[in-house]
C-alpha cells in the first residue's frame, strides 16, 4: 500500500501538553479503527505549528476521511514516491533510482 506524509498546520503544536497529545493520538486511533485495515498510522513528528504524520493508506482519500472524522486538519498530503537515507550512500555506485520505492504492492 502507498505511504502519505500528512502536514497539519495546528498552531501552537508544539506547545501542546504529554496529556493533549495523548488524547489527539486516542482520537485518532478510534477512527482509524472505525476505518479498518486499509490504513495505518505509522508515526508524527510535532513542530512548533505543524505536525506531520506518516500513514499507510489504500489512497489519499481516506486519509482525508480520517481528518474530517477527527476533525484534525489535512492541509497537505502527499504520496511518498521514494524513501532515502544516509545507507543509500554508503554502497557503491547507489543513486536516489535505488532508494526503496514505495507505492502499491
Amino acid at each position: 500500500m502507498p505511504k502519505y506524509v500528512i502536514e497539519r498546520e495546528i498552531p501552537g503544536a508544539g506547545s501542546l501538553t504529554a496529556e493533549e497529545l495523548r488524547e489527539i493520538t486516542r482520537r485518532s486511533c478510534c477512527v482509524l479503527e472505525e476505518l479498518g485495515p486499509a490504513i495505518q498510522w505509522v508515526e508524527s513528528y510535532v513542530t512548533d505549528d505543524r505536525i506531520y504524520c506518516l500513514y499507510i493508506a489504500s489512497d489519499a482519500e481516506l486519509i482525508r476521511e480520517h481528518a474530517r472524522r477527527t476533525g484534525f486538519p489535512a492541509n497537505r498530503v502527499s504520496e511518498v514516491r521514494a524513501v532515502i537515507g544516509p545507507k543509500i550512500s554508503e554502497r557503491p555506485g547507489a543513486d536516489a533510482g535505488e532508494a526503496e520505492e514505495t507505492g502499491a504492492d
